[in-house]
């Protein structure tokens, strides 16, 4: 589900160096950056995945309870039917 996000790690390595970091320590830095970003931050298209996962649960749940709903129906109206017969 995940896509890459867009993460410049040179730029912010020139960052980093610009602000005292050594090019060792800037470029661990950036790399470690992009890798929590790669692995943990959603994307806009996995926000619509989860969106439409979302929209396909929500219509089967639907789907389920007015069946579900029915079913109990049925029922009821078969046990008043039983009901009735049996008190006339």
């Amino acid at each position: 589900m995940s896509q890459h996000v867009m993460f410049d790690t040179l730029a912010y390595a020139k960052k980093l160096k610009s602000a005292g970091f050594t090019e060792d320590q800037a470029e661990i830095q950036a790399e470690a950056l992009a890798e929590i970003i790669d692995e943990k931050l959603a994307t806009k298209q996995d926000v619509r995945d989860i969106k439409q996962e979302m929209k396909e649960m929500e219509i089967r749940l639907k789907h389920d309870l007015t069946i579900r709903l029915g079913a109990m129906l049925a029922a009821s109206m078969a046990i008043i039917a039983t009901i009735v017969k049996v008190l006339s």
